[in-house]
Protein backbone atom coordinates (compact mmCIF):
# COMPACT_ATOMS: atom_id res chain seq x y z
CA UNK A 1 0.00 0.00 0.00
CA UNK A 2 1.28 3.24 -0.70
CA UNK A 3 3.06 5.72 1.60
CA UNK A 4 -0.03 8.00 3.09
CA UNK A 5 -2.42 5.73 2.06
CA UNK A 6 -4.25 3.75 4.62
CA UNK A 7 -7.33 2.45 3.13
CA UNK A 8 -6.84 0.52 -0.30
CA UNK A 9 -10.25 -1.40 -1.86
CA UNK A 10 -9.31 -3.62 -4.83
CA UNK A 11 -12.14 -4.68 -6.76
CA UNK A 12 -14.18 -5.46 -4.15
CA UNK A 13 -17.69 -7.52 -4.25
CA UNK A 14 -20.02 -8.56 -1.70
CA UNK A 15 -22.32 -11.38 -2.94
CA UNK A 16 -25.54 -12.57 -0.81
CA UNK A 17 -27.82 -15.47 -1.26
CA UNK A 18 -32.30 -14.17 -1.59
CA UNK A 19 -34.38 -16.31 0.51
CA UNK A 20 -34.41 -17.91 3.61
CA UNK A 21 -31.29 -18.73 5.26
CA UNK A 22 -30.56 -22.62 5.58
CA UNK A 23 -32.95 -23.40 2.48
CA UNK A 24 -30.63 -25.42 -0.50
CA UNK A 25 -27.18 -23.68 1.22
CA UNK A 26 -25.53 -26.99 1.42
CA UNK A 27 -26.20 -28.34 -1.90
CA UNK A 28 -24.58 -25.06 -3.12
CA UNK A 29 -21.75 -25.41 -0.54
CA UNK A 30 -20.79 -29.00 -1.77
CA UNK A 31 -21.03 -27.38 -5.27
CA UNK A 32 -18.90 -24.16 -4.23
CA UNK A 33 -16.40 -26.86 -2.59
CA UNK A 34 -16.28 -29.43 -5.49
CA UNK A 35 -15.52 -26.36 -8.13
CA UNK A 36 -12.71 -25.12 -5.75
CA UNK A 37 -11.23 -28.58 -5.46
CA UNK A 38 -10.65 -28.62 -9.11
CA UNK A 39 -9.01 -25.51 -9.41
CA UNK A 40 -12.35 -23.85 -10.96
CA UNK A 41 -13.81 -20.49 -10.29
CA UNK A 42 -17.10 -20.10 -7.83
CA UNK A 43 -19.73 -21.60 -10.04
CA UNK A 44 -21.99 -18.84 -8.29
CA UNK A 45 -19.96 -15.60 -8.93
CA UNK A 46 -21.50 -15.76 -12.39
CA UNK A 47 -25.05 -15.81 -12.11
CA UNK A 48 -25.90 -12.91 -9.15
CA UNK A 49 -27.95 -10.15 -9.91
CA UNK A 50 -27.68 -6.19 -9.91
CA UNK A 51 -28.88 -4.85 -6.45
CA UNK A 52 -32.23 -3.18 -7.99
CA UNK A 53 -34.70 -3.32 -5.44
CA UNK A 54 -37.06 -2.11 -7.75
CA UNK A 55 -37.20 -5.12 -9.81
CA UNK A 56 -38.30 -8.78 -9.54
CA UNK A 57 -35.69 -11.25 -8.25
CA UNK A 58 -34.78 -13.43 -11.53
CA UNK A 59 -32.28 -15.72 -9.10
CA UNK A 60 -31.02 -16.98 -6.12
CA UNK A 61 -28.01 -14.46 -5.40
CA UNK A 62 -27.58 -11.21 -5.74
CA UNK A 63 -24.61 -8.55 -6.08
CA UNK A 64 -24.64 -5.82 -3.21
CA UNK A 65 -21.47 -4.84 -4.36
CA UNK A 66 -19.56 -5.16 -7.62
CA UNK A 67 -15.89 -4.48 -8.37
CA UNK A 68 -15.54 -1.01 -6.64
CA UNK A 69 -11.98 0.29 -6.08
CA UNK A 70 -11.29 3.13 -4.30
CA UNK A 71 -8.32 4.46 -1.74
CA UNK A 72 -8.63 7.04 0.72
CA UNK A 73 -5.13 9.03 2.47
CA UNK A 74 -4.66 9.48 5.78
CA UNK A 75 -6.67 12.42 7.02
CA UNK A 76 -8.79 12.27 4.44
CA UNK A 77 -12.59 12.87 4.63
CA UNK A 78 -14.98 10.62 2.42
CA UNK A 79 -18.25 10.42 1.75
CA UNK A 80 -19.93 8.00 0.80
CA UNK A 81 -23.76 8.80 -1.45
CA UNK A 82 -26.30 7.07 -2.88
CA UNK A 83 -29.64 6.07 -2.85
CA UNK A 84 -30.97 3.37 -0.48
CA UNK A 85 -29.88 0.43 -1.97
CA UNK A 86 -26.83 1.41 -3.38
CA UNK A 87 -24.18 -0.51 -1.33
CA UNK A 88 -23.17 1.83 1.05
CA UNK A 89 -24.14 0.31 4.53
CA UNK A 90 -22.59 -3.21 3.31
CA UNK A 91 -19.79 -1.19 2.01
CA UNK A 92 -19.13 0.49 5.49
CA UNK A 93 -19.96 -3.06 6.89
CA UNK A 94 -16.87 -4.13 4.61
CA UNK A 95 -14.52 -1.74 5.42
CA UNK A 96 -15.08 -2.18 9.48
CA UNK A 97 -14.64 -5.64 9.27
CA UNK A 98 -17.89 -6.50 10.00
CA UNK A 99 -18.20 -8.83 7.12
CA UNK A 100 -15.76 -10.26 4.39
CA UNK A 101 -15.99 -9.63 0.61
CA UNK A 102 -16.88 -11.75 -2.02
CA UNK A 103 -14.25 -11.40 -4.11
CA UNK A 104 -11.49 -8.35 -3.78
CA UNK A 105 -9.60 -7.44 -1.07
CA UNK A 106 -9.46 -4.76 1.39
CA UNK A 107 -6.12 -3.28 3.29
CA UNK A 108 -6.73 -1.06 6.01
CA UNK A 109 -3.93 0.43 8.38
CA UNK A 110 -4.76 1.80 11.34
CA UNK A 111 -7.65 1.34 14.12
CA UNK A 112 -11.32 1.49 12.88
CA UNK A 113 -14.03 2.72 14.89
CA UNK A 114 -17.19 2.31 13.44
CA UNK A 115 -20.85 3.69 13.94
CA UNK A 116 -23.14 1.76 11.75
CA UNK A 117 -26.10 1.42 13.48
CA UNK A 118 -28.16 2.77 16.77
CA UNK A 119 -26.15 0.43 19.33
CA UNK A 120 -22.75 -0.70 17.27
CA UNK A 121 -20.75 -2.66 19.20
CA UNK A 122 -23.25 -2.11 23.11
CA UNK A 123 -23.62 -4.50 25.14
CA UNK A 124 -28.12 -4.42 26.23
CA UNK A 125 -27.51 -5.44 29.46
CA UNK A 126 -24.66 -3.25 30.39
CA UNK A 127 -24.63 0.11 31.42
CA UNK A 128 -23.63 3.20 29.74
CA UNK A 129 -20.25 3.48 31.74
CA UNK A 130 -19.44 -0.26 30.92
CA UNK A 131 -20.01 -0.07 27.66
CA UNK A 132 -17.80 2.83 27.68
CA UNK A 133 -15.17 0.65 28.56
CA UNK A 134 -15.67 -2.14 26.70
CA UNK A 135 -15.74 -0.30 23.38
CA UNK A 136 -12.32 1.33 24.60
CA UNK A 137 -11.08 -2.28 25.26
CA UNK A 138 -12.29 -3.44 21.64
CA UNK A 139 -10.43 -0.38 20.21
CA UNK A 140 -7.21 -1.54 21.97
CA UNK A 141 -6.87 1.39 24.68
CA UNK A 142 -5.75 0.84 28.21
CA UNK A 143 -8.31 1.74 30.90
CA UNK A 144 -6.20 4.70 32.33
CA UNK A 145 -6.63 5.90 28.61
CA UNK A 146 -10.30 5.46 28.26
CA UNK A 147 -10.27 6.69 32.17
CA UNK A 148 -8.87 10.36 30.73
CA UNK A 149 -11.74 10.68 27.98
CA UNK A 150 -14.22 9.43 30.11
CA UNK A 151 -15.56 12.59 31.58
CA UNK A 152 -15.61 14.24 27.78
CA UNK A 153 -17.44 11.50 27.02
CA UNK A 154 -20.43 11.63 29.07
CA UNK A 155 -20.19 15.21 28.77
CA UNK A 156 -20.70 15.39 25.10
CA UNK A 157 -23.10 12.57 25.14
CA UNK A 158 -25.63 14.35 27.50
CA UNK A 159 -26.58 11.18 29.33
CA UNK A 160 -24.90 11.99 32.64
CA UNK A 161 -27.81 10.99 34.84
CA UNK A 162 -28.46 7.26 33.04
CA UNK A 163 -24.61 6.68 32.84
CA UNK A 164 -25.04 3.94 35.18
CA UNK A 165 -28.58 2.78 33.84
CA UNK A 166 -28.19 -0.34 31.36
CA UNK A 167 -28.14 0.76 27.90
CA UNK A 168 -30.96 -1.52 27.25
CA UNK A 169 -33.36 1.33 28.92
CA UNK A 170 -31.90 3.96 26.69
CA UNK A 171 -33.99 5.30 24.18
CA UNK A 172 -32.52 5.60 20.21
CA UNK A 173 -31.39 9.12 20.89
CA UNK A 174 -29.55 8.39 23.96
CA UNK A 175 -28.02 5.46 22.47
CA UNK A 176 -27.11 7.57 19.37
CA UNK A 177 -25.57 10.13 21.67
CA UNK A 178 -23.33 7.98 23.79
CA UNK A 179 -22.00 5.53 20.76
CA UNK A 180 -21.31 8.81 18.82
CA UNK A 181 -19.54 9.98 21.90
CA UNK A 182 -17.74 6.79 22.35
CA UNK A 183 -16.80 6.51 18.78
CA UNK A 184 -15.25 10.06 18.43
CA UNK A 185 -13.47 10.52 21.37
CA UNK A 186 -11.45 6.88 22.31
CA UNK A 187 -9.36 8.27 19.34
CA UNK A 188 -9.27 5.93 16.23
CA UNK A 189 -7.10 6.68 13.03
CA UNK A 190 -10.39 5.78 10.73
CA UNK A 191 -13.29 6.76 12.52
CA UNK A 192 -16.46 5.26 10.22
CA UNK A 193 -19.90 6.71 10.39
CA UNK A 194 -23.56 5.63 8.77
CA UNK A 195 -26.40 7.42 8.84
CA UNK A 196 -27.15 7.08 12.40
CA UNK A 197 -26.95 10.90 13.20
CA UNK A 198 -30.49 11.28 11.49
CA UNK A 199 -31.61 9.62 14.98
CA UNK A 200 -30.63 12.40 16.90
CA UNK A 201 -32.02 16.47 16.90
CA UNK A 202 -30.91 19.21 14.71
CA UNK A 203 -28.87 20.36 17.35
CA UNK A 204 -26.95 17.41 17.72
CA UNK A 205 -26.30 16.38 14.63
CA UNK A 206 -24.70 19.87 14.19
CA UNK A 207 -22.78 19.25 17.33
CA UNK A 208 -21.66 15.79 15.74
CA UNK A 209 -20.39 17.34 12.17
CA UNK A 210 -18.39 19.76 14.60
CA UNK A 211 -16.46 17.05 16.26
CA UNK A 212 -16.06 15.00 13.18
CA UNK A 213 -14.74 18.24 11.72
CA UNK A 214 -11.87 18.56 14.71
CA UNK A 215 -11.33 14.79 14.36
CA UNK A 216 -10.16 14.99 10.87
CA UNK A 217 -8.63 18.75 11.99
CA UNK A 218 -5.75 16.35 14.33
CA UNK A 219 -5.07 14.24 11.07
CA UNK A 220 -7.47 11.22 11.25
CA UNK A 221 -9.07 9.47 8.59
CA UNK A 222 -13.28 9.80 8.44
CA UNK A 223 -15.67 7.75 6.19
CA UNK A 224 -18.88 9.44 6.34
CA UNK A 225 -22.03 8.06 5.19
CA UNK A 226 -25.23 10.60 4.35
CA UNK A 227 -28.42 11.43 2.89
CA UNK A 228 -28.03 15.11 3.73
CA UNK A 229 -25.75 16.33 0.81
CA UNK A 230 -25.08 19.48 2.57
CA UNK A 231 -23.00 17.85 5.65
CA UNK A 232 -21.37 15.75 2.96
CA UNK A 233 -20.45 19.20 1.62
CA UNK A 234 -19.37 20.48 4.37
CA UNK A 235 -17.43 17.79 5.92
CA UNK A 236 -15.86 15.78 3.23
CA UNK A 237 -12.59 16.92 0.92
CA UNK A 238 -13.81 13.84 -1.46
CA UNK A 239 -16.71 11.24 -2.23
CA UNK A 240 -17.91 8.25 -3.79
CA UNK A 241 -21.31 7.77 -5.72
CA UNK A 242 -22.99 4.16 -5.52
CA UNK A 243 -25.32 2.99 -7.39
CA UNK A 244 -27.06 -0.42 -7.24
CA UNK A 245 -23.96 -1.76 -5.73
CA UNK A 246 -21.31 0.10 -8.17
CA UNK A 247 -19.19 2.63 -7.94
CA UNK A 248 -20.98 6.24 -10.76
CA UNK A 249 -18.21 8.14 -9.56
CA UNK A 250 -15.51 9.02 -7.46
CA UNK A 251 -13.56 12.61 -6.49
CA UNK A 252 -13.26 15.80 -5.70
CA UNK A 253 -17.27 16.28 -3.28
CA UNK A 254 -18.89 18.79 -4.76
CA UNK A 255 -18.14 17.49 -8.34
CA UNK A 256 -19.81 14.02 -7.12
CA UNK A 257 -22.89 15.71 -5.44
CA UNK A 258 -23.73 17.20 -8.49
CA UNK A 259 -23.03 14.01 -10.79
CA UNK A 260 -25.64 11.89 -8.37
CA UNK A 261 -28.04 14.77 -8.07
CA UNK A 262 -28.22 15.06 -12.13
CA UNK A 263 -29.01 11.37 -12.37
CA UNK A 264 -31.22 10.64 -9.42
CA UNK A 265 -33.37 13.39 -8.56
CA UNK A 266 -35.40 13.58 -11.33
CA UNK A 267 -38.15 16.48 -12.55
CA UNK A 268 -41.77 16.53 -10.88
CA UNK A 269 -43.59 19.93 -11.66
CA UNK A 270 -47.23 19.02 -11.61
CA UNK A 271 -49.01 16.88 -9.18
CA UNK A 272 -52.75 16.31 -8.67
CA UNK A 273 -54.79 13.87 -6.66
CA UNK A 274 -58.71 13.42 -7.61
CA UNK A 275 -59.87 11.14 -4.78
CA UNK A 276 -59.89 13.73 -1.41
CA UNK A 277 -59.20 10.05 0.59
CA UNK A 278 -55.78 9.43 -1.17
CA UNK A 279 -54.63 13.06 -1.41
CA UNK A 280 -51.55 13.30 0.98
CA UNK A 281 -52.42 14.87 4.11
CA UNK A 282 -54.62 14.16 7.31
CA UNK A 283 -57.60 14.97 9.40
CA UNK A 284 -56.55 18.79 9.27
CA UNK A 285 -55.25 19.02 5.97
CA UNK A 286 -55.12 17.58 2.68
CA UNK A 287 -53.28 18.44 -0.43
CA UNK A 288 -55.18 18.71 -3.61
CA UNK A 289 -52.57 19.36 -6.07
CA UNK A 290 -49.22 21.34 -6.45
CA UNK A 291 -47.53 23.06 -9.76
CA UNK A 292 -45.08 24.81 -11.43
CA UNK A 293 -46.58 27.49 -13.78
CA UNK A 294 -44.57 29.22 -16.73
CA UNK A 295 -45.25 31.03 -19.33
CA UNK A 296 -43.47 28.60 -21.32
CA UNK A 297 -44.87 27.80 -24.49
CA UNK A 298 -43.43 24.25 -25.43
CA UNK A 299 -43.77 21.07 -22.88
CA UNK A 300 -40.68 20.52 -24.49
CA UNK A 301 -38.91 24.16 -23.33
CA UNK A 302 -36.58 24.07 -20.05
CA UNK A 303 -36.94 26.58 -16.94
CA UNK A 304 -34.22 29.02 -17.74
CA UNK A 305 -32.56 31.36 -15.39
CA UNK A 306 -34.60 33.95 -16.85
CA UNK A 307 -38.05 32.12 -16.79
CA UNK A 308 -40.59 33.66 -14.05
CA UNK A 309 -42.46 31.14 -12.32
CA UNK A 310 -45.64 30.43 -10.20
CA UNK A 311 -45.93 28.08 -7.52
CA UNK A 312 -49.44 27.35 -7.15
CA UNK A 313 -50.99 24.55 -4.80
CA UNK A 314 -54.68 24.00 -3.69
CA UNK A 315 -55.72 22.22 -0.36
CA UNK A 316 -58.97 21.63 1.70
CA UNK A 317 -59.08 22.78 5.31
CA UNK A 318 -60.80 20.40 8.05
CA UNK A 319 -59.42 22.30 11.13
CA UNK A 320 -62.38 24.35 13.31
CA UNK A 321 -61.34 27.58 14.99
CA UNK A 322 -57.51 27.62 14.80
CA UNK A 323 -55.18 30.40 13.84
CA UNK A 324 -53.81 28.41 10.12
CA UNK A 325 -49.88 29.52 9.40
CA UNK A 326 -48.49 27.92 5.68
CA UNK A 327 -44.52 27.83 4.78
CA UNK A 328 -43.37 27.28 1.66
CA UNK A 329 -39.45 26.15 1.89
CA UNK A 330 -37.22 25.94 -1.00
CA UNK A 331 -34.68 24.05 -0.89
CA UNK A 332 -31.44 22.94 -3.22
CA UNK A 333 -31.66 19.46 -4.33
CA UNK A 334 -28.05 19.25 -1.42
CA UNK A 335 -30.49 20.53 1.05
CA UNK A 336 -29.54 24.17 0.95
CA UNK A 337 -32.78 26.33 2.25
CA UNK A 338 -32.90 29.31 -0.25
CA UNK A 339 -35.85 30.60 1.27
CA UNK A 340 -38.84 30.40 3.55
CA UNK A 341 -42.30 32.29 3.37
CA UNK A 342 -45.35 32.43 5.12
CA UNK A 343 -48.88 33.05 4.79
CA UNK A 344 -51.43 33.69 7.70
CA UNK A 345 -52.47 33.25 10.28
CA UNK A 346 -55.72 33.01 8.96
CA UNK A 347 -58.73 31.66 10.42
CA UNK A 348 -59.69 29.34 7.62
CA UNK A 349 -63.33 27.88 6.98
CA UNK A 350 -63.91 24.12 7.88
CA UNK A 351 -64.56 22.07 4.73
CA UNK A 352 -63.28 24.87 2.24
CA UNK A 353 -61.04 24.54 -0.66
CA UNK A 354 -58.17 27.01 -0.46
CA UNK A 355 -55.31 28.39 -3.53
CA UNK A 356 -52.33 29.91 -2.72
CA UNK A 357 -49.89 30.72 -5.52
CA UNK A 358 -45.91 31.74 -4.91
CA UNK A 359 -44.33 34.28 -7.53
CA UNK A 360 -40.94 33.83 -8.00
CA UNK A 361 -39.47 36.56 -10.98
CA UNK A 362 -37.20 35.61 -13.84
CA UNK A 363 -33.53 36.04 -12.83
CA UNK A 364 -33.45 35.35 -9.43
CA UNK A 365 -32.77 31.51 -9.00
CA UNK A 366 -29.18 30.40 -9.76
CA UNK A 367 -28.87 27.13 -12.34
CA UNK A 368 -29.80 24.70 -9.70
CA UNK A 369 -31.87 21.61 -8.97
CA UNK A 370 -34.77 22.41 -6.65
CA UNK A 371 -37.15 21.23 -4.15
CA UNK A 372 -40.49 22.67 -2.48
CA UNK A 373 -41.49 21.65 1.01
CA UNK A 374 -45.06 22.82 2.43
CA UNK A 375 -45.81 23.51 6.22
CA UNK A 376 -49.50 23.72 7.94
CA UNK A 377 -48.89 25.35 11.19
CA UNK A 378 -51.81 26.09 14.04
CA UNK A 379 -51.36 28.70 16.30
CA UNK A 380 -47.76 29.25 15.53
CA UNK A 381 -45.97 26.36 16.57
CA UNK A 382 -48.17 23.04 16.04
CA UNK A 383 -47.34 21.06 13.04
CA UNK A 384 -50.60 19.98 11.40
CA UNK A 385 -49.07 18.65 8.15
CA UNK A 386 -45.91 18.67 6.42
CA UNK A 387 -44.51 17.32 2.97
CA UNK A 388 -40.84 17.08 1.60
CA UNK A 389 -40.04 17.23 -1.84
CA UNK A 390 -43.52 17.92 -2.88
CA UNK A 391 -41.93 19.44 -5.97
CA UNK A 392 -38.77 19.39 -7.68
CA UNK A 393 -37.45 21.44 -10.69
CA UNK A 394 -34.29 22.03 -12.35
CA UNK A 395 -33.37 25.74 -13.78
CA UNK A 396 -31.00 26.21 -16.21
CA UNK A 397 -28.71 28.49 -17.47
CA UNK A 398 -28.84 29.68 -21.11
CA UNK A 399 -26.08 31.07 -21.59
CA UNK A 400 -23.99 29.00 -19.48
CA UNK A 401 -22.70 26.97 -22.96
CA UNK A 402 -19.48 27.72 -24.07
CA UNK A 403 -18.74 30.33 -21.29
CA UNK A 404 -15.30 30.06 -19.36
CA UNK A 405 -16.46 30.88 -15.89
CA UNK A 406 -18.87 27.48 -15.33
CA UNK A 407 -21.27 27.48 -12.99
CA UNK A 408 -21.82 31.17 -11.05
CA UNK A 409 -21.76 30.93 -7.23
CA UNK A 410 -24.12 31.47 -4.91
CA UNK A 411 -27.96 30.69 -3.86
CA UNK A 412 -29.25 33.20 -5.74
CA UNK A 413 -28.83 35.49 -9.25
CA UNK A 414 -30.54 38.51 -9.33
CA UNK A 415 -30.13 40.51 -12.64
CA UNK A 416 -27.26 43.77 -12.26
CA UNK A 417 -27.84 46.31 -13.65
CA UNK A 418 -26.46 47.69 -16.84
CA UNK A 419 -23.42 50.67 -17.06
CA UNK A 420 -24.06 53.81 -17.43
CA UNK A 421 -22.40 57.03 -17.12
CA UNK A 422 -21.92 59.35 -14.26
Amino acid sequence: MSKGIVIKAENISKQYRLGQVGTGTLSHDLKRWWALARGKEDPYLKIGMENDRTQKAKGDYAWALKDVSFEVAQGDTLGIIGKNGAGKSTLLKLLSRVTSPTTGNIKIKGRIASLLEVGTGFHPELTGRENIYLNGAILGMSKKEITSKFDEIVDFSGVEMYIDTPVKRYSSGMYVRLAFGVAAHLEPEILIVDEVLAVGDAEFQKKCLGKMGDVASDGRTIIFVSHNMTAVQSLCKSAIYLKAGQLVDAGRTDKVINNYLSKEVKNCTYRKWENNNEAPGNEHIRLLSAEIITDLKNETDVITVSTALKIRFEFINFTDEWLINLSLLLFTAAGNCIFNVGAGPENLKKGERYVSVLEIPGNFLNDEMYTIQLLFVKDGSVILFNIEELLVFEVFDEEREGNWYGKWQGAVRPTMLKFSLT
